[in-house]
């Protein structure tokens, strides 16, 4: 390699946006900032395995950067699924909620403390 340093620049700057989808997986503030930042978080980590394949001249590790991939896909899809049947739940536990208060003729007691208007 007549410029390794390039490699290794760049392999860091990836390092630090790794770090920073990391944070935003923990921190949030939706489940849908979470699961877009694992997403990016798998994209990342196989451009680093790509471009070490490069820099060592070993091609298994291409091998592994595409079974990473097919793995990372499969996880943001059940990551999605599951977000997806939570919000349905929510929805359907709300419009029962709402039924029920209209059934009754007054309004139940919300998370907030008062009735609704």
């Amino acid at each position: 390699m007549e410029h390794p340093w390039i490699f290794i620049s760049i392999l860091i700057i990836l390092s630090i946006l790794l770090f920073f989808c990391l944070i935003r997986a923990i921190k949030g503030p939706a489940i849908a900032d979470r699961v877009v930042a694992v997403n990016m978080m798998g994209t990342i980590v196989m451009v680093i395995i790509a471009m070490l394949a490069v820099y060592m001249g070993e091609g298994y590790l291409l091998d592994i950067c595409l079974i990473y991939a097919m793995i990372s896909f499969l996880a943001v899809v059940v990551l999605t699924k599951v977000y997806s049947g939570v919000y349905l739940e929510k929805i359907a536990t709300e419009k029962k909620r709402r039924q029920k208060e209209a059934l009754s003729g007054k309004p139940e007691k919300t998370e907030e403390g008062g009735g609704r208007a």
